[in-house]
């Protein structure tokens, strides 16, 4: 049974967002209410160790990466209010928990009760709810992690546990730039077998580039070729953060050296290898490659994606290759931007065509300054919910009342995220 982390503080906070909205933004500050004090009522349960675990909606398992999303929001309160600070620590806490019991899966399940997709041909454990290697579920806890510190100074998190969990995820990121070299496989037997990496399980061929290979995206679809860009981006960010922390708070200097090598070999990497030249003849970045002259032009409406690179601090929102690819992105050029009669904007191969993202829309408003833009996608947003005042994996563009995922905490947290973010109160980074 879930807990209910909805403190008065809580409600005077959402009373403050509900101030800050002007006259005839009612209903964006209604959904924010709905949705910012879902995720406390709802998802977190605390597990036999004092941890937080949370469940990423309705499916029955913590994933990394959207445990890190669901609690990103709430580090503005956690600047002031200790109270909040404590639960996301909780959370950091069984991040790397999971991290340590096994660096290479994506889910877990709250104890090892051996729920999820135990006939997977990989090595599954029953703590394990799901084993799709996707590089961004080791990029999300370290985020999360850092912008605790940098938000409210805690160190606490960076214990036995992270450094342990941090040699694994070293280890990983540098076994996976010789992905032929890797013990990893996945096939999955029932459910969807389509889910399967080619191969044995191994993947499709790749060439060296520098970057880390990755076996499925953000969506936890399969790769079609190895190198997913906009996660190596991530691994950029996250292995400087991992630098600082092994050096100005615990002193960890080969680690700390090995992470830095690492974010400039994969830099490079993208740099040389992740572009491609889209109709215009501009250079663009890429969505995949595999280092042997394949690259693929498409972006998906799950984060990491091409479009949340400003987000992550992988590059400045007015970079020149970053803007070109943006244009390209929103764009009939991408398979899955669609448009129609209530929107456009970011699918995914994960869901229906012209289905539309509620993430990928609130990532396309926190990627750029302008207000009235942010505003526009917000009430996009807000238009979109079918009445339901939450948001929901995908919709479709010509009649909302159809969409996937009815109840999605991290849909639910992007949106507040980008509420926040135009009322100007931000995450510090």
């Amino acid at each position: 049974m879930t807990k209910s982390y909805v403190t008065q503080s809580v409600r005077d906070f959402v009373t403050k967002v509900n101030q800050l909205c002007a006259d005839g933004q009612e209903n964006l500050a209604e959904i924010f209410d709905i949705t910012y004090t879902n995720t406390l009522e709802t998802t977190i349960e605390e597990d036999q160790y004092q941890n937080a675990f949370v469940l990423t909606g309705d499916i029955p398992a913590m994933w990394q990466r959207d445990s890190t999303a669901q609690l990103r929001p709430y580090l503005v309160m956690a600047q002031t209010d200790p109270a909040v600070a404590d639960l996301i620590l909780k959370v950091v806490n069984r991040q790397f928990f999971n991290m340590n019991l096994d660096p290479y899966a994506n889910a877990f399940n709250l104890s090892g009760n051996g729920h999820g997709h135990q006939t997977d041909v990989t090595k599954m454990t029953p703590w394990i709810w799901e084993r799709k290697y996707e590089l961004d579920s080791l990029c999300y806890p370290v985020q999360l992690a850092y912008l605790l510190y940098k938000n409210t100074g805690l160190t606490t998190q960076f214990d036995v546990t992270f450094i342990s969990a941090i040699r694994k995820l070293l280890k990983v990121i540098e076994v996976e730039q010789h992905h032929e070299h890797s013990d990893y496989r996945f096939e999955r037997v029932e459910d969807r077998p389509e889910d399967s990496l080619t191969h044995g399980g191994l993947g499709e061929p790749v060439g060296y580039t520098g970057m880390s290979w990755s076996g499925f995206r953000p969506s936890d679809d399969a790769c079609q070729y190895g190198y997913l860009v906009p996660a190596n981006m991530f691994a950029v960010v996250i292995l400087r953060y991992l630098t600082e922390i092994l050096t100005t708070i615990v002193d960890e200097p080969e680690m700390a050296a090995k992470a830095e090598q690492l974010a400039a070999e994969i830099q490079a990497g993208i740099e040389k290898c992740g572009t491609m030249t889209n109709k215009a003849g501009e250079k663009i970045y890429a969505y995949e490659v595999d280092g042997l002259g394949n690259a693929l032009l498409m972006d998906d409406g799950n984060i990491p994606n091409l479009m949340s690179a400003p987000y992550l601090d992988y590059l400045k929102a007015d970079n020149p290759t970053y803007l070109a690819t943006r244009r390209t992105l929103l764009s009939p050029e991408n398979p899955y931007f669609y448009a129609g009669a209530y929107g456009s904007g970011l699918g995914s191969p994960h869901t229906p065509a012209n289905y539309i993202w509620p993430i990928g829309l609130s990532i396309q408003g926190l990627t750029q300054a302008d207000r009235s833009e942010k505003l526009r996608l917000l009430e996009l947003l807000a238009a979109t919910t079918a009445g339901t005042k939450m948001m929901h994996e995908g919709f479709d563009v010509e009649n909302p009342a159809n969409f996937t995922r009815e109840w999605f905490s991290w849909a639910n947290m992007m949106y507040c995220e980008l509420l926040m973010d135009y009322l100007g109160m931000q995450v510090k980074k």
